[in-house]
C-alpha cells in the first residue's frame, strides 16, 4: 500500500467517524493523525524498518 493508498483510507475512515460522531472536530481529527504517526515513529525506532514496510504490516492486519 502507497501513501496516496493509505491517505485515501484514512480519509474514507474519517468521513465514517464525522458521520457517525458529528461533534468530532477537525482538531480531534488531526490530533488522532499525529498520534498514528507518532506510533509509525516509535515502531520504526524499535524496528529500524521503513515507514513504508511498517504502514503495509499495519494495513494488512
Amino acid at each position: 500500500m502507497n501513501n496516496d493508498q493509505l491517505e485515501g483510507k484514512w480519509k474514507q475512515v474519517k468521513g465514517q467517524f464525522k458521520q457517525k460522531y458529528g461533534d468530532i472536530t477537525d482538531d480531534d481529527l488531526t490530533y488522532s493523525e499525529g498520534k498514528f504517526d507518532e506510533m509509525i515513529g516509535r515502531l520504526q525506532e524499535k524496528t529500524g524498518k521503513k515507514k513504508e514496510e511498517l504502514k503495509e504490516e499495519i494495513s494488512n492486519l
